[in-house]
């Protein structure tokens, strides 16, 4: 193995474990507000994180430019996606847990 496919298997590992440690985290947010921001940002690293780690892998090619246009639609939307669902969340009158009501 060279240097360049144990440096995007570190990154894709990070990944993908940044992601499962988020979603434990996202488990024991106490209301939907702090799920849904840690939500977005796991989401957000993680994929950067493993698409990063299959750029660094494929080299410069063809496959590299697509996979950089989905890094860079992922985050054009996913904290778009999160602002969308919160505004509609205290739209509808969801309120925020404050301090250490955890019901």
């Amino acid at each position: 193995m060279d240097i360049l496919t144990l440096i995007s298997s570190a990154f894709i590992m990070i990944g993908s474990l940044s992601i499962i440690v988020g979603l434990i985290g996202v488990y024991r947010m106490p209301d939907f507000y702090t799920r849904l921001h840690a939500a977005s940002i796991i989401d957000t690293l993680g994929t950067i994180l493993i698409l990063f780690g299959l750029i660094i892998y494929h080299g410069l090619t063809l496959i590299s430019l697509k996979l950089l246009l989905i890094l860079i639609f992922i985050l054009i939307t996913t904290p778009t996606a999160a602002h969308a669902l919160a505004k509609s969340a205290l739209h509808g009158n969801l309120k925020p847990t404050i301090g250490d009501d955890r019901s």
